[in-house]
């Protein structure tokens, strides 16, 4: 660089350095916050499965030829195996894709009111995670880096 003809560097302070830094944990959080979320559903589910009957219709339960109970506790085994292994951030995509799919379901099946909105959220919020993929703090990382997945 010649003399006189400095590069203009941009403005760096603390407060942009912090943003920059603080903006690789939202996927984190992210993850984090929705696993926490299906998890607690999903063990409500199986803790309390009479008070979760009512949510399954009548269709679902004779389409599939299984007890209302019985959708309710599959429901609730399925949220806590992909919930904690969204919390690790163990095949993150795949498991977010399949939530996402199932909280579509759950928003279709629920229809336009309080509940499917909110789980319209969530879905949204698992299609984040899947576009997102494997973050700083996840399993699929810490796997990675040392080449025992690719």
């Amino acid at each position: 660089m010649d003399e006189g003809t400095e590069e203009k560097m941009p403005a760096r302070n603390a407060y942009s350095l912090a943003v920059a830094g603080e903006r690789s944990f939202a996927p984190v959080v992210l993850r984090i916050g929705l696993s926490l979320v299906i998890l607690w559903f999903g063990v409500q589910e199986l803790l309390y499965t009479s008070s979760w009957v009512k949510m399954i219709p009548d269709w679902a339960a004779s389409l599939s030829g299984l007890r209302a109970e019985t959708l309710v506790q599959f429901n609730g085994a399925f949220e806590i195996v992909f919930g904690l292994c969204l919390l690790l951030g163990f095949f993150t995509r795949v498991v977010s894709f399949f939530l996402a799919l199932h909280m579509f379901l759950i928003t279709f099946v629920v229809g336009y009111n309080a509940i499917g909105i909110r789980d319209f959220g969530l879905s949204m919020a698992a299609i984040s995670s899947f576009l997102y993929g494997v973050d700083s703090w996840s399993l699929d990382k810490f796997l990675e880096k040392r080449n025992i997945i690719s």
